[in-house]
């Protein structure tokens, strides 16, 4: 199904869950879904700014949101309030679930940064992962995991970046299906 049609945009509901609990929840409209990849645009649903030290997100931005419902990450292309790009922000999940107008995305820690211009890419909450106890608990999610955020980490400082991703509707991928 695509939703690129003459018909009024269609709203979706993203749904984070995270270790079992929902982190947070927010409305988008779907953009385009082509049965793999589902994309959602959505302004920053967080409470004013919120800043990493390498990036701030703020009222004003806008995320246009890649999940794939066969790959173990999502992409959030995040452009300010006049539509500079800022980066793009990529969370390691499990496979997205798209129910009715309810998009489920369970998040599994791990993240990466990539700034617009492609340099310094960032690897994100380790830490975090590393102590979530999905390694002992689901081994083979855990694996798929770190192979997802060595992948994005790949695509992320070729030379076309995470545009090719974007782009080619991910058919470079190898993280995909279950593990």
């Amino acid at each position: 199904m695509s939703a690129n049609s003459a018909d009024r945009p269609r709203r979706v509901e993203v749904v984070l869950v995270k270790a079992g609990r929902t982190k947070i929840r927010y409305g988008g409209e779907l953009i385009a879904d082509d049965g793999t990849r589902v994309t959602v645009r959505a302004p920053w649903s967080g409470a004013g700014v919120r800043d990493f030290g390498f990036v701030r997100f703020e009222p004003g931005d806008v995320f246009t949101e890649h999940y794939w419902r066969d790959r173990w990450y999502a992409v959030k292309e995040v452009r300010d309030a006049a539509g500079a790009l800022k980066g793009w922000y990529c969370d390691i999940t499990r496979p997205a679930v798209l129910s009715g107008a309810e998009l489920v995305v369970e998040d599994l820690d791990l993240d990466l940064w990539c700034p617009a211009d492609g340099s310094g890419v960032l690897r994100l909450d380790e830490d975090e992962f590393a102590a979530s106890g999905l390694a002992e608990a689901d081994p083979r999610a855990a694996a798929a995991a770190v192979t997802a955020l060595d992948e994005l980490e790949v695509l992320a400082t070729a030379p076309d970046g995470l545009r090719s991703l974007l782009a080619q509707g991910g058919a470079a991928s190898t993280a995909h299906g279950t593990p």
